[in-house]
């Protein structure tokens, strides 16, 4: 490592990731979504590695994520999950985008839209069947199709396929899911990164792709009784090295992570020590003897004792999903198992 704090990806535990899930979701095809930069893995690197290992599909929230896909020269069917209003949608059409319509009003914007690109528009209609987010209402639902199915006549969209979102798939058992069913694609969120949101431990086939490494930039020794960053928060009870990490909430680590996240280094876990700054935290390591350059492991898969993301995510209350996105785009990427 060159710099003093990373992401590092591995693209060939997403392409076993997506293996893995392929066989899991049986007959249905499986679409790899690749919104927010992949869960702040990278979009492009890991659409890619998705779709060599199977994935049909790619899925995106905003409209300029799917031309940065076709630009980059990816072809596959790529679907903008949530439509807004005024949004780029006559140049996502251009570019063989298809889009989402959850509203008659909704399925007239895109008809639009479509007859200035001078093509059908490829339009999937969400159905809300639960969620209560996005999607038309049962009352809506067939104010919706009958838009669509005009229009379709019309020449101006073709209806692909309808879809909606579960909302408790994270909860095994839950009365939602069999209600709400799944049918012939299955949209595979961070499962295609190897971030989990089941509980209880992760499944032996899925595998955290990001690992998160820093190397300290100072080591100081103190007293007993000294304050630790801002508001003293944290304070030393004995004769303390002290080592500054790099990284702070800029970067992704959040503010209240003191006493609560535990970080790697030295052959054993530490807990951060002192309020979290900008762009910096510290680590109290005691009697242990500790040195500028020594690494940090913040998490990554487990491998080396480090914490996970989800030890992250359960420390401070919320998902993996959250802490990796927290770092993405905030820090130097390095890839490996680039093919």
């Amino acid at each position: 490592m060159n710099v003093p704090a990373e992401a590092q990806i591995d693209l060939g535990v997403v392409r076993d990731n997506v293996t893995g899930l392929r066989k899991h979701v049986g007959a249905a095809e499986l679409m790899s979504v690749v919104k927010s930069d992949a869960y702040g893995h990278g979009m492009i690197p890991v659409a890619k590695a998705a779709l060599a290992a199977g994935a049909g599909w790619l899925g995106v929230i905003r409209v300029e994520e799917a031309l940065a896909l076709r630009e980059a020269g990816l072809t596959a069917p790529v679907l903008c999950l949530m439509s807004v209003p005024g949004g780029r949608h006559e140049e996502a059409i251009r570019h063989d985008v298809d889009l989402a319509a959850g509203s008659a009003g909704m399925v007239a914007e895109l008809a639009a839209a479509a007859q200035r690109a001078g093509r059908p528009a490829r339009v999937h209609l969400k159905v809300d069947t639960g969620m209560s987010r996005g999607g038309a209402t049962m009352p809506d639902w067939p104010g919706v199709v009958a838009a669509a199915l005009a229009e379709q006549a019309a020449g101006h969209l073709a209806i692909i396929g309808i879809w909606s979102h579960l909302a408790c798939a994270d909860m095994p058992g839950h009365p939602s899911i069999d209600a709400q069913a799944r049918f012939d694609l299955v949209r595979c969120g961070g499962g295609t990164v190897g971030l989990p949101t089941l509980p209880g431990p992760m499944p032996g086939w899925l595998r955290p792709a990001m690992t998160v490494r820093a190397r300290l930039v100072q080591v100081k020794q103190v007293p007993p009784g000294a304050g630790v960053s801002y508001g003293h928060r944290y304070v030393t009870s004995s004769q303390s090295t002290l080592g500054l990490v790099p990284l702070g909430y800029a970067e992704g680590v959040p503010r209240d992570a003191s006493g609560l996240v535990q970080v790697y280094a030295r052959g054993r876990r530490w807990f951060i020590a002192g309020t979290v700054s900008m762009n910096q935290f510290v680590v109290d390591f005691g009697a242990e003897p500790a040195q500028e350059g020594d690494e940090v492991l913040l998490f990554g898969p487990g491998d080396h004792g480090e914490p996970t993301a989800q030890d992250w995510a359960d420390a401070l209350g919320t998902i993996t999903y959250e802490i990796a996105a927290r770092f993405g785009g905030r820090l130097p990427r390095s890839y490996l198992g680039v093919t």
